[in-house]
Formats: structure tokens, sequence, C-alpha cells
């Protein structure tokens, strides 16, 4: 089972227990995140494509690490014009584990939990 995902302009293969490095997100290591831009999910012969999003499904993910890639120059160079420019630059990312791909828990569904949870915990 794998899913298509969007995050950060930039499309990702999303397969549980997979590791992933994409755009700089907030949080820190340990934090759980959800995505629910996916494009397409793909389980054995069933497949949902979405149009342009697959509405019912939901990518669960832990955060792993916050950290920088390697290092990359930019060089800008003209010639017989004394014209020399050096930069480097350093691009932040997040590294994320799939946890799994889920069914969305409509909206109602979640207030209704958590209702129930903090019902539960007055009692006690």
């Amino acid at each position: 089972m794998y899913a298509i995902v969007e995050c950060g302009g930039k499309q990702y293969k999303a397969e549980p227990g997979g590791l992933l490095k994409v755009e700089k997100l907030s949080g820190k290591a340990g934090d759980e995140i959800l995505f629910d831009r996916v494009l397409f999910v793909a389980d054995g012969d069933q497949i949902h494509v979405g149009r342009p999003l697959v509405e019912a499904k939901v990518v669960r993910a832990r955060i792993v690490e916050q950290g920088r890639g390697g290092k990359i120059i930019i060089f800008k160079y003209k010639r017989r014009k004394d014209s020399r420019k050096k930069q480097g630059h350093r691009q932040a990312y997040t590294a994320v584990k799939i946890e799994g791909i889920e069914d969305r828990v409509p909206m109602a569904s979640q207030e209704a939990r958590v209702d129930s949870k903090a019902s539960g915990s007055e009692e006690a």
C-alpha cells in the first residue's frame, strides 16, 4: 500500500514504515503530522485517484528529525568583467516516518470523540 502526497509544492511517495525528507515543517522530533493533501492511493488492486485530492484518506506520520541538507555552492561569473560571486546554501528539511495511510475521520465524529473523552475525565 502506498500513497502520493503533496507537501511544500512537491509530491512524495509515502509507504507505511518509510522515511521521507520533506520541506521544513513546524514541530519537533516526536510530534505527529497528518498529510491531508493525498493525490493517489494504491492498495493492492484497489486504486483511488484524486480529482484533485482523495478526500477519504489521510497519511499519518511522525517527525524523526529537523535538519539541513548538504551545502551547495552557487558561483556566478562573467568573463573579462572581473565579476565573480560565490554563495553557499543549505536547505532545511524535516525527516518524517510514515506510520500509516488511514481513512479520514469526519469532523463531527472527531468532535464527538473529544466530547466523550472530556466527559469521561470529568467523572474520574
